[in-house]
């Protein structure tokens, strides 16, 4: 995949698919330590074990509808390619957390790429999970919580369009003060 953005939009996917009600994304930009660190939890149904030692196994899914899962094989790969890798922890009936690290400036890192269009996205499609989302390039930060956003709001839904674009605004914003990569 030519962004991280959007190996980030199959994990979430992932995470629907699970069943979570919460899916907690950390980013860290560390340039000093030249590293790029993608952090993505959830609490849902879990992964069994034995299906856990395949999920980076390309030909093994356990989805009905195709024979291939390539989404955290080539996550792996992206990773792999720039001095990092992609490890997974899963306890059944908990949720799951996948985390990878990339050297931030290696020449074959793909770029975060559209991450905002990604997370508006699937907050349009999946209003009902709450999404916390914590980015720090350094030691600037912020964190965006659907949760304290939805009180704000005193039931008016998430995916609404004047929601969704000020969520849109909002995460731009944010990016660009504390100078990250997305």
């Amino acid at each position: 995949m030519r962004e991280l953005s959007l190996h980030i939009s199959d994990i979430l996917e992932n995470s629907r698919v699970a069943g979570a009600s919460l899916i907690e994304i950390k980013i860290v930009e560390d340039l000093k330590q030249d590293r790029l660190v993608i952090t993505v939890a959830d609490n849902g149904k879990g992964i069994e074990k034995e299906v856990l030692e395949r999920v980076f196994d390309p030909f093994f899914t356990t989805r009905t509808c195709r024979k291939v899962g390539l989404g955290l094989p080539l996550f792996k790969a992206a990773a792999r390619r720039c001095n990092g890798d992609v490890e997974i922890t899963s306890t059944p009936g908990k949720g799951t957390t996948v985390h990878a690290v990339f050297q931030h400036s290696h020449i074959d890192r793909a770029p975060l790429g559209k991450l905002v269009s990604s997370l508006v996205i699937f907050i349009a499609g999946a209003p009902d999970i709450d999404l916390v989302y914590t980015h720090h390039v350094d030691e600037k930060g912020f964190t965006f919580d659907t949760r304290v956003l939805r009180e704000e709001l005193e039931g008016v839904p998430l995916n609404t369009p004047p929601v969704l674009n000020w969520i849109s605004d909002y995460l731009r914003e944010c990016l660009q003060e504390i100078g990250s990569c997305a």
